[in-house]
């Protein structure tokens, strides 16, 4: 859906056949600057009607670069073994992650926020100067890829956080270039307050209001989320989400050295 809202990410969709397609995968446009390292810009989403369909674009030349680290997502069962074995015969890394999947019902007014102790929040956004809080905090950052990453998702995208008599956010949510909301984070010092919450509703509030639908994904052990979102009525769909991280084998040294 961000394609056609000024394609922020440069983003291009490749079909196995038009109009009758069986496979879709959108990808970075191949004009667009590229760092070899960032596998959160270098992502691929993947939907399919029949997987043998899928596979045969998948190993169309041109179609991935197989030169880089990048990530593939999607939510359909076959997309990981399909993915894997491909990637396999090409001499690549891939390591798995799956999530439970979740949507929101529609949100049509600003959360209360009378439940919550202490003093009222002030609700904002984030902005690219809290790119490296946000970097510090998330469970997959710590590189300038993912810095540079995040000050881009800012820049672009919708985020909700609450920020503290400083101006310092101290819990916060944004939205990732498929229009999916991710880094849901509190500080320590602020738990236990209910500003999870009201930041997911006001994030969930704004997507819809924009015309995306509000969506999400967490891990099966993440506890503390999965009670948040039952709490707010949030969906558990029956299909999971899937991430494959996948990484280009070291290149051996010429012989004799």
């Amino acid at each position: 859906m961000n394609i056609n809202r000024g394609n922020p990410f440069q983003k291009e969709v490749v079909l196995d056949a038009w109009p009758d397609f069986k496979a879709v995968i959108t990808r970075r446009q191949r004009e667009a600057d590229t760092d070899n390292l960032d596998h959160y810009t270098n992502a691929y989403a993947v939907f399919y009607k029949d997987a043998t369909a899928y596979r045969q674009l998948l190993e169309e030349h041109g179609v991935i670069n197989w030169d880089q680290v990048f990530q593939i997502q999607g939510l359909q069962s076959e997309l990981c073994d399909v993915s894997k074995a491909v990637a396999n015969s090409k001499q690549l890394d891939v390591k798995l992650t799956s999530f439970k999947a979740v949507h929101f019902p529609p949100v049509s007014s600003l959360p209360d926020t009378s439940f919550l102790l202490g003093p009222p929040p002030r609700l904002t956004s984030l902005s690219v100067s809290d790119a490296e809080l946000l970097d510090r905090t998330w469970s997959r950052g710590g590189n300038e890829q993912c810095l540079r990453y995040l000050a881009r998702l800012l820049s672009c995208f919708p985020s909700a956080c609450v920020r503290d008599d400083r101006g310092d956010p101290v819990s916060w949510a944004l939205t990732d270039q498929f229009a999916t909301m991710c880094h849901g984070y509190t500080l320590p010092d602020h738990r236990r307050r209910g500003y999870s919450r009201v930041v997911a509703l006001t994030l969930a509030r704004k997507l819809q209001s924009r015309g995306f639908p509000a969506q999400g994904n967490v891990l099966d052990d993440n506890l503390a989320s999965i009670n948040l979102l039952q709490s707010v009525g949030a969906c558990f769909l029956p299909c999971r989400f899937h991430r494959l991280l996948l990484t280009p084998a070291p290149s051996s040294p010429p012989a004799g050295l």
